[in-house]
């Protein structure tokens, strides 16, 4: 098996875990802590779980507030998912292929939710006293934000190497 293999089925492998602890992590909330019903469980003084049901994308942007709404915002996102899988599987260096596994297997778990739900299930609450710096979230947001921020930190960092070009023919020519 070539290197470039490899990768990308480990990249593979990563976007289904991210995808099945997401799933898991959700099922723990909803079913096994009863989160809907108890609204909120203290945990630490700075993170809390707490029962959110995101209607909306990123930021609570294009919320759906209709069946309509809802099936396009999961036609958009499964969209951006395909458009994610056939970048990573064009990708050979492990560290282009592991963040795009992440966004992958996160907007995998959103999808799920949002086709099945209706809603994205968020229970993640990190605060600081009454200020929120982050909205409430989950598992596969992080991998999606954690990527995105690998994958932007990457291109702007990282400088291809040009190869040195050979003389051209006029400026070789000696001079007469």
């Amino acid at each position: 098996m070539s290197a470039i293999l490899r990768n990308r089925i480990f990249g593979l492998v990563l976007a289904a875990a991210i995808f099945l602890v997401d799933q898991w992590l959700k099922f723990q909330v909803q079913w096994t802590w009863e989160l809907p019903q108890r609204g909120v469980i203290d945990l630490l003084s700075f993170f809390d779980l707490r029962w959110t049901e995101n209607r909306g994308v990123s930021l609570g942007l294009l919320t759906a507030e209709s069946m309509e709404m809802r099936w396009g915002l999961v036609a958009l996102t499964a969209a951006i998912a395909i458009t994610v899988f056939i970048w990573l599987l064009r990708e050979k260096l492990l560290g282009d292929i592991l963040p795009l596994a992440m966004v992958l297997g996160g907007a995998m778990g959103n999808i799920r939710d949002r086709a099945k739900l209706g809603y994205v299930i968020d229970y993640a609450d990190f605060h600081i006293g009454e200020f929120r710096p982050f909205l409430i979230f989950n598992l596969a947001d992080a991998a999606i934000t954690i990527g995105v921020v690998i994958i932007l930190a990457r291109s702007f960092l990282s400088r291809e190497k040009r190869e040195p070009q050979a003389p051209a023919a006029a400026d070789a020519a000696p001079e007469s």
